[in-house]
């Protein structure tokens, strides 16, 4: 079965869409067919939403079993339909899923972010925060992708950064691309502790690696 995928015909799906155990979030006018194969591949209900009006859902919000997070520029309401706490992120770092990567058990934010803001994270997902850095990026929620069961993050990631990423997430590290290359991973790939889907133009090299990373080998 092959685990890829397009939505708006672009393999950048961790930039359009972001998932959890239970739930994906797909922006409105998603293809059906794409929202079925995400359904079956993650085993998680989807739901088709904007974030103050963006359809770069995956970008703006990031979220976990036990919450959800907005920045500033959208409405609790966007995310109606999940039936959990949804907070609204304080400050200048909009991008949410840009900036905060996340599990059920902790979270690594953007160097920047706030002590307010980093509190709400806490409480909102039910997570240890610490800041952090995966190659030097304050991106992390685009420089990785992280699951209960697995940690794949950008190739330059270095030593202190991987021993930083495996003390907040008690996981092991893996390197690894999606999209022929594209090092910042998390924006090529889809993934929870059930399944996995990446982008159209991920190679059957990066699928084996995402796979082992993501403890589904």
């Amino acid at each position: 079965m092959i685990r890829t995928l397009n939505i708006y015909d672009n393999p950048v799906i961790g930039v359009f869409a972001t998932c959890t155990d239970d739930m994906a979030l797909v922006p409105i006018g998603t293809r059906s067919t794409v929202r079925d194969s995400l359904a079956e591949f993650l085993d998680v209900r989807v739901i088709s939403t904007l974030i103050g009006g963006s359809t770069v859902v995956g970008s703006l919000v990031r979220g976990n079993s036990n919450g959800f997070l907005i920045p500033n520029i959208a409405d609790p309401d966007d995310l109606k339909d999940v039936g959990l706490p949804v907070s609204t992120l304080p400050g200048k770092l909009s991008a949410v899923g840009n900036v905060v990567l996340a599990n059920d058990s902790a979270a690594m934010v953007h160097p920047g972010m706030t002590g307010k803001a980093m509190n709400i994270v806490s409480n909102t997902l039910g997570v240890d925060v610490h800041r952090g850095t995966i190659a030097g990026l304050n991106t992390v929620g685009m420089a990785g992708t992280v699951t209960n069961k697995g940690l794949l993050v950008h190739p330059r990631v270095t030593q202190s950064e991987i021993e930083n990423l495996e003390d907040i997430f008690g996981l092991p590290v893996n390197i690894g691309t999606s999209n022929f290359g594209s090092q910042h991973v998390g924006s090529g790939l889809l993934a929870n502790s059930k399944g996995y889907v990446a982008g159209s133009k991920t190679t059957g090299h990066e699928l084996g690696r995402i796979e082992d990373a993501l403890g589904f080998i």
